[in-house]
């Protein structure tokens, strides 16, 4: 019998902050269609975000909620119940840019309606009976919560670093959006994966669970592409293809085709713990600028 014993996950400590949500709010009347100037590509695979988000974070508070009995550490109950917060708050903002697509003319309806399907169904409650089967289909539902937000964590900390979007001209209103929401799933990038250890932290789960959402994730998300490229009423033969990405991914428009893949085996090590990704720093100090979290904290204080 081997003694060597697997490398427990090790949270870095000074990357932990207490978690509160943002009521924030953008105006959208001055963005235009092609937030990035003449790069409807890289627009519309950013856009793919205001897609998935609005439904797909409703789900995780709605499987949060029902996680919170089985949770006997307060600390971590304080960092889901913040986590739940922000997410509430993340699935709001992007619902709010859905309208300001539609009155442009690029209707995001028939897609949205296959998402909230996907997280409402397929993903929702089921009628199973208590005890064992419905416990295993809730640590089923945190597992892949735990899988998705490592690629929210590296979305997040990629958005704050993407200086190209910046060179290129990028509306500043979205870009604010997507890096105050990237700096909150840094700050909250070890939640997930934390509550999985505490309920349930079977590393069979966890890969399987990984591999489910992966593969979601890069369906869903070369599909919503290509449905806003071919729906794109300035467009008259929109394409959406793996070059074209890997292509932006390499001039820095784009998290690039290498880093998704360098993503993997770190999620799968046994070491793994999100707190030793990005920086916390850095996503406080973005947040300290932001001017839809700034105006939300000068709110706050005048409710106060």
């Amino acid at each position: 019998m081997s003694n060597t014993q697997p490398r427990l996950p090790r949270p870095v400590e000074s990357e932990r902050i207490p978690l509160r949500a943002r009521k924030v709010s953008f105006s959208w009347e001055d963005t235009p269609l092609h937030w990035v100037p003449g790069d409807p590509f890289t627009t519309h695979t950013i856009n793919v975000l205001h897609l998935l988000l609005p439904a797909g974070e409703r789900w995780f508070v709605h499987v949060y909620k029902q996680v919170l009995p089985y949770i006997r550490d307060e600390r971590l109950r304080e960092d889901v119940i913040g986590f739940i917060g922000q997410e509430a708050m993340h699935s709001q903002a992007h619902d709010e840019v859905l309208p300001h697509l539609k009155d442009q003319g690029l209707d995001p309806t028939p897609y949205t309606a296959q998402v909230d399907w996907l997280f409402e169904k397929l993903l929702g409650d089921r009628t199973l009976p208590p005890g064992r089967p419905r416990r295993w289909w809730l640590m089923e539902r945190v597992a892949l919560i735990a899988a998705i937000e490592h690629y929210t964590a590296f979305l997040g900390d990629w958005v704050l670093n993407a200086g190209e979007l910046d060179r290129r001209g990028a509306d500043p209103t979205m870009l604010d959006l997507l890096r105050w929401h990237g700096a909150e799933e840094v700050e909250h990038r070890s939640v997930a994966f934390e509550l999985f250890l505490h309920v349930d932290g079977s590393y069979a789960r966890r890969v399987r669970t990984w591999a489910t959402a992966f593969t979601a994730l890069v369906f869903l998300w070369q599909r919503g592409t290509r449905f806003f490229m071919e729906n794109d009423p300035t467009l008259i033969d929109g394409r959406a293809t793996f070059k074209d990405f890997h292509r932006r991914g390499r001039r820095g428009l784009l998290p690039s085709t290498g880093a998704v893949i360098r993503s993997v085996p770190r999620y799968l090590s046994h070491s793994y713990h999100p707190s030793q990704e990005g920086s916390t720093e850095q996503a406080v100090a973005y947040l300290a600028t932001s001017p839809a979290a700034l105006a939300a904290e000068k709110s706050r204080e005048s409710a106060a």
